[in-house]
């Protein structure tokens, strides 16, 4: 038996590429969304109470994940990528059915001429992610404190993040262009450490990642046993503002 799943929505995301994308939702509260709904799944009496809660499930596609084959182990960053998993014991995109789950604020509930769209923070959805559907957050059900994962038992320790004076410049004229505040988005991006884990820390090696219409550059600095992020430049993609 074979099921057909239809989108009823898209994701309008700070996060244009892959790369950077924290690595779980609830890690970059200042990392913003809309959803978008098609009809007529956008009528806003559809969403009637929904403002009554703080946070949604949104089930979605990996849409971008082009999987030729399934492969039962996978290897997930969490171990440094170079330790396999089954793939039913990870949140890996390679899934026999490519389906995503995420936990997101919802900021508000926006109703226009009688159609809705969602503001949310906190996610990890790439720009153009289809929406399968969305569910409200039930504490007293979905908070579990005596549930336990010993593979990620706590969010991923951070690392320094500073800027450069042309880099900060040029958040600070990209934020009131965007009318998103770059500087405390990308510390939180970057403080999760997005290079692969099994690469070293390279102070020669220079990194970026594309947020909004900008490209993020930055590069490692080391000092003794620790290491932390510089970041050089925050760029429009098509000038050299």
């Amino acid at each position: 038996m074979s099921y057909v799943l239809e989108p009823i929505g898209a994701v309008r995301s700070c996060f244009t590429a892959k790369f950077g994308i924290p690595r779980q939702s609830g890690l970059a509260s200042n990392a913003r969304a809309v959803l978008e709904f098609y009809p007529p799944y956008d009528q806003a009496s559809a969403f009637t109470g929904l403002e009554e809660c703080s946070h949604l499930w949104v089930e979605f596609i990996f849409h971008q994940f082009k999987a030729t084959e399934f492969r039962p182990r996978v290897r997930p960053p969490r171990l440094g990528g170079n330790q396999t998993l089954g793939v039913f014991a990870t949140r890996a995109p390679n899934r026999p059915n490519r389906l995503g789950l995420s936990v997101v604020k919802l900021e508000r509930v926006e109703i226009t001429g009688g159609k809705a769209r969602l503001h949310i923070s906190g996610h990890d959805l790439l720009d153009g992610t289809p929406i399968l559907d969305i569910k409200p957050y039930v504490p007293y059900a979905d908070n579990l404190p005596e549930a336990r994962n010993t593979i990620a038992p706590a969010p991923p320790a951070l690392i320094p993040v500073r800027f450069s004076e042309p880099a900060l410049e040029q958040c600070k004229n990209h934020s009131a262009r965007l009318g998103q505040a770059l500087q405390p988005l990308i510390e939180q991006l970057l403080a999760q450490d997005p290079r692969p884990q099994y690469q070293q820390p390279d102070p020669e090696r220079r990194y970026a990642m594309t947020l909004f219409d900008l490209d993020v550059a930055w590069h490692y600095w080391l000092k003794g046993e620790s290491h932390g992020v510089e970041v050089c430049s925050v760029r429009r993609l098509t000038s050299d503002v």
